[in-house]
């Protein structure tokens, strides 16, 4: 499910899977809130055009998972296409939403 919410590209949609006060960290950026989560998917969808990711579970105990993922999208302003590589480590809450979420990629 969650690979189909990011592959909308609905940045609404994808943030209902996490609570209202989310910790994220994605590469060198932190915020946290639902708020902050649309900004940041409205700002990298506007860049990464015709973005299509992959996950696939790689671990998970208690309420935590981690995934790989690959993902590759085409630049807005170059047209060039990229790929993208890296695990992410996801803590859940007792509601089932994820109340943590933390990427590295390569």
């Amino acid at each position: 499910m969650a690979e189909d919410a990011w592959n909308s590209r609905d940045p609404e949609k994808v943030s209902l899977a996490y609570t209202e006060d989310c910790i994220w960290r994605n590469r060198d950026c932190f915020f946290q809130g639902r708020d902050a989560i649309v900004r940041f998917l409205r700002e990298k969808w506007e860049k990464e055009t015709e973005y299509r990711l992959i996950k696939e579970l790689f671990a998970f105990e208690g309420h935590r998972i981690a995934v790989c993922f690959q993902y590759e999208f085409k630049d807005a302003d170059t047209g060039s296409w990229y790929r993208a590589y890296g695990n992410e480590n996801w803590d859940f809450a007792e509601n089932g939403q994820m109340k943590r979420r933390v990427v590295a990629t390569k």
